[in-house]
């Protein structure tokens, strides 16, 4: 699907991919912190990340092979393929070790891509396993739109239909599920109406 969507992807995301810059600005990685990126595609986050802390060490996974031929592009565009590394992998059962010579990660981020992956409570999983001690893993995606007009949630979620994208309305749910499940703490939110879906899980 994306070998020819990449070409356009970030254009036309930004209007309707909300959050991803706030979920970056709320990082807050110690110093020389080590922040993967599962589901990276475009590698558009990574770099703002790169960017925002100029010394972290930035890591990046997707299965689209097209994707992260983008990615890889646009990281050396931007003259951080030495801070950026990218690998492709099943964001559903990946091994960090043997992507990246790492076993863990201060800040793991998952931005509109949950709602991509059919088995996206094994993402969940693979991600609050390799945490750091200390860690932190920032999700944002669509929402249940609860508070959107009726119509609106109808039309928005019969159009990402069109792309193969699920609003994972048990997000939530699940959220607290695996929170106390893995000793971790659960912050979330539902910004723009319920939109989108903000969750952080930390390692205390």
């Amino acid at each position: 699907m994306y070998r020819w969507q990449r070409h356009i992807y970030d254009a036309s995301r930004k209007f309707y991919l909300l959050g991803r810059d706030g979920l970056i600005a709320d990082l807050a990685p110690p110093p020389g912190a080590h922040i993967l990126e599962v589901g990276c595609g475009t590698g558009r986050n990574l770099i703002a990340i790169a960017r925002a802390y100029p010394t972290a060490r930035c890591y990046g996974l997707d299965v689209s092979a097209e994707m992260l031929a983008t990615a890889e592009n646009a990281v050396a565009r931007a003259g951080l393929s030495e801070r950026i590394a990218l690998r492709q992998a099943d964001a559903t059962a990946f091994d960090p070790h043997d992507l990246f010579g790492r076993d863990g990660f201060d800040r793991i981020v998952i931005s509109y891509a949950l709602s991509m992956i059919p088995p996206w409570r094994a993402v969940l999983d693979q991600a609050t396993h390799h945490l750091a001690a200390r860690g932190s893993l920032h999700i944002v995606d669509f929402g249940d739109g609860s508070d959107l007009p009726a119509w609106f949630r109808a039309a928005l979620t019969g159009w990402l239909g069109w792309f193969h994208v699920e609003p994972r309305v048990q997000l939530p749910a699940r959220l607290a599920e695996v929170a106390p499940a893995r000793n971790l703490v659960l912050s979330h939110a539902t910004p723009f109406r319920g939109y989108a879906v903000y969750a952080v899980l930390r390692r205390p």
